[in-house]
């Protein structure tokens, strides 16, 4: 009976809106904490994964051998991958798509790629401002490839340990 009495009184008193205010008090007062981006940016974890890439051999020559092993692990199946042989027997691929509204940025796929052909970089600043812009094709990830392969290698020397 008790305590029914005293949550009634609680009920008027409006007791969660009077704990509502005292949290607000005391963040309303704390030091704001607000990054102006384009200037400044957070810190980054070194786990970061940004857009993806395709590699080359130093030769010039693309290194996926269209073995479609990122297709198949690909949990959110963003990666697309048609492919024909060639003249010397080997396989290359004619199409690459990647979805990145469909991809979830795991890493699944660089980690199953046995000639290292595809990377997600660090690279985070990238938008979309047309429709279809999201669908990154063979030769836009082989241009962000060649763009960035000196940053890339020198991130790759840096894992190497760790793999």
């Amino acid at each position: 009976m008790v305590k029914k009495l005293f949550h009634y009184i609680k009920s008027f008193a409006l007791w969660e809106l009077l704990i509502g205010l005292k949290l607000t008090g005391k963040h309303f007062f704390a030091r704001k904490i607000t990054v102006q981006y384009p200037e400044e940016e957070t810190p980054r974890s070194v786990r970061f994964r940004g857009i993806h890439a395709l590699r080359r051999y130093p030769n010039g020559e693309e290194r996926c051998i269209a073995c479609k092993l990122c297709e198949a692990v690909c949990p959110a199946l963003a990666i697309t991958i048609d492919s024909h042989e060639r003249e010397d027997g080997t396989r290359r691929t004619t199409r690459y798509e990647i979805d990145l509204f469909k991809c979830i940025y795991c890493g699944f796929c660089e980690e199953s790629c046995p000639v290292d052909s595809i990377v997600e970089t660090d690279l985070s600043h990238y938008a979309f401002l047309e429709r279809g812009e999201n669908i990154l094709d063979k030769q836009k990830l082989l241009a962000i490839g060649d763009k960035y392969e000196a940053q890339i290698a020198a991130n790759r020397d840096l894992d190497a340990p760790y793999r």
